[in-house]
């Protein structure tokens, strides 16, 4: 088939194009600045003259987006997008229901719920990597020293500029003891999000105040939905991380690998960011312990993350998530924890294990390389659209 890629700076652009190729399709690519808008003229029109051009089949993209499904139900063609950021607001535009669309969601828990409002277009479908590559990767000369660690994190820690929860001033002590109080509530749970569920309508009207949202009349997304996940969750998510890692920091040395390069903390070690292509599997598979701290708006899904670490052939302990149950056996492919002492304990014991560390690494890594390849997921999916 002839497949139109919207090209925007995502992740896995190069894995997902050679598996498509490897299936003997052909990629063509679309780029546009304002792929992401809700409403654009100067996209629909570069868009219908692209699709146009040639007789294209379908079109796809990382993520959700609006002015593509809008434009594929123009031009008679087939959108398939896998989405791997949550929260992602395009998911609740009304153009989600067109029968083009073809959204494959990480997070087994959003998709039940879009499901359950009678959205048929969304599916659920894991996230995939190429343990292939990485493998090429690690065979090429490279400074080993430079990635070895005992324990790694690679990941935001949502306390840079653009957070939007500290930026809300004017609430009452009401609204931030509430606030306080219920925040603190889920940061002792893991595997369940109950943010939206207890956001009263006096909480968010103060909050709307503080910092109003209004993503016009294009969805159906909720003021709960908003301020649970963008402004909350990634508060939540920052206080989390910078907790489990202080946790894990004050009995061994941490490795941190993050955009905030300022960041400092007592036996954490800030290396800036690494690239995600290039240099990251390294990370993964030389660190003896890899974390994965869930974004606490992604519901029960499996970070993308915690793929490539599994992918990378390193030895991955995460929070709880449910879908890992789907998919993983956990002390055989994965390890996850249940609070921080749990953490702290595994981590002792798995520094002092290495033959069970590295089996558990080894057994993550075949089941990646076994079901999750970019060639078995699209495979899989276009066999369900055409088959």
């Amino acid at each position: 088939m002839n497949i139109i890629f919207l090209d925007w700076p995502c992740f896995c652009k190069e894995d997902s194009v050679a598996a498509l190729k490897s299936l003997g399709h052909s990629v063509s690519f679309f780029s546009h600045p304002e792929y992401d808008l809700r409403k654009s003229e100067a996209f629909d029109q570069a868009f219908d003259q692209f699709c146009a051009s040639k007789a294209y089949d379908l079109v796809f993209s990382y993520n959700f987006y609006p002015l593509v499904s809008e434009g594929c139900k123009r031009c008679g063609l087939n959108y398939i997008s896998i989405v791997y950021d949550a929260p992602h607001v395009s998911l609740y535009s009304y153009t989600i229901v067109y029968p083009c669309n073809y959204v494959f969601l990480f997070d087994q828990t959003q998709y039940q719920e879009l499901s359950a409002m009678g959205i048929t277009t969304v599916h659920y479908l894991p996230l995939a990597a190429n343990a292939g590559r990485i493998e090429m990767l690690l065979s090429r000369p490279h400074n080993v020293k430079r990635y070895q660690s005992d324990i790694s994190f690679v990941g935001s820690l949502y306390n840079e500029d653009h957070n939007l929860f500290d930026r809300l001033s004017g609430l009452s002590d009401y609204a931030k003891g509430y606030l306080e109080a219920i925040m603190e509530a889920q940061l002792k749970v893991y595997g369940y999000y109950f943010i939206e569920e207890v956001l009263t309508k006096r909480i968010l009207d103060e909050m709307k105040a503080s910092m109003p949202y209004h993503a016009g009349f294009t969805g159906i997304q909720t003021d709960e939905y908003i301020y649970g996940n963008y402004f909350i969750g990634r508060k939540l998510t920052e206080m989390d991380r910078i907790r489990t890692l202080t946790s894990v920091a004050s009995r061994h040395p941490l490795r941190l690998y993050t955009l905030n390069r300022s960041y400092q903390a007592p036996g954490i070690e800030n290396m800036g960011t690494v690239d995600y292509d290039m240099e990251m599997p390294y990370v993964f598979h030389y660190s003896k312990i890899n974390l994965n701290i869930t974004l606490k708006s992604i519901k029960s899904g499996i970070p993308l993350r915690a793929i490539d670490i599994m992918a990378a052939g390193g030895f991955l302990l995460t929070n709880f998530q449910a879908d890992f149950l789907e998919h993983f056996i956990p002390d055989e492919d994965f390890v996850y924890y249940e609070d921080l002492d749990d953490l702290n304990q595994k981590i002792q014991y798995y520094l002092t294990h290495d033959e069970k560390r590295e089996r558990i690494a080894k057994n993550g890594q075949e089941k990646i390389r076994q079901f999750h390849s970019f060639e078995s997921h699209f495979k899989q999916i276009l066999d369900s659209i055409y088959s």
